[in-house]
């Protein structure tokens, strides 16, 4: 569908979509570089890529035999150049939440992991909060902790709720495949029903899981009890394989 004409050359909506694409990517590379050595040498390719485009137009042939010449190494060269950038690239792509939806394996194993850390701070009588988001978001959960933004991992978990590690106190917030904070305050639950034997990590679990779709996993410090708060129910004295299975349940995974 053409849209406009320049003199020989027509432009149509799949053009402009072409170069809307190109200019993004350029841009979110440039963002996450930003601030790096990197950033300047992007620039200098960029610079490079463009003289090249100019000197073919213009029918500059020894310049462009030069391009011609060195273009060939360009690839080897850019990845010797950027590969921790690489891999920035790499791990901010495969943190995006809509490219996360397409491996709905990673959610077993985030299940498996933190199931093995619940069984391992009780078995060491470790207190632990975490939080495990489905479908509300939970920002402004997240801005109240220490960003930690990692792969999930038992030891990771455990590390954390060690009672020297100066992240233990508050809880951990779980979205897709990633830790994204600890430390974080939740909502203490204003229900009078509660059982008044169990402590604040108890109420605060329940009470996220009564303004949020989110289940937490609670381990108590006290009596080594391993629960579950979800959909306002709370859970209490669960079974590692029981936490399995409800978790599955929650969210529709296989048992």
């Amino acid at each position: 569908m053409e849209l406009f004409r320049l003199g020989f050359m027509s432009i149509g909506l799949l053009d402009l979509l072409d170069i809307a694409l190109v200019a993004f990517i350029f841009y979110y590379l440039f963002t996450i570089m930003r601030g790096t050595y990197a950033a300047q040498m992007l620039v200098g390719l960029l610079f490079l890529l463009v003289a090249s485009t100019v000197a073919q137009l213009v029918r500059m042939e020894a310049l462009s035999w030069l391009v011609a010449k060195v273009q060939t190494v360009w690839v080897i060269a850019f990845v010797i150049l950027f590969q921790p950038e690489l891999r920035r690239v790499l791990l901010h792509l495969g943190q995006n939440r809509l490219v996360r939806m397409f491996y709905r394996g990673g959610r077993n194993r985030v299940l498996d992991e933190v199931v093995k850390a619940a069984s391992t701070l009780s078995e060491r009588g470790y207190g632990a909060l975490i939080v495990l988001a489905r479908n509300t978001g939970l920002a402004p959960v997240i801005e109240t902790g220490i960003p930690v933004r990692a792969e999930v991992s038992a030891p990771l978990l455990v590390s954390i709720f060690t009672p020297r590690s100066p992240l233990h106190d508050g809880a951990v917030v779980i979205q897709d495949v990633i830790v994204e904070a600890a430390k974080c305050i939740l909502p203490l639950s204003e229900n009078p029903n509660i059982d008044p034997s169990l402590g604040t990590r108890h109420r605060a679990a329940l009470g996220l899981s009564e303004v949020s779709d989110a289940a937490v996993v609670v381990v108590s410090e006290e009596t080594q009890a391993i629960s579950l708060a979800a959909e306002r129910v709370l859970d209490v004295g669960l079974t590692p394989a029981r936490l399995r299975a409800r978790l599955a349940q929650l969210f529709g995974m296989p048992k």
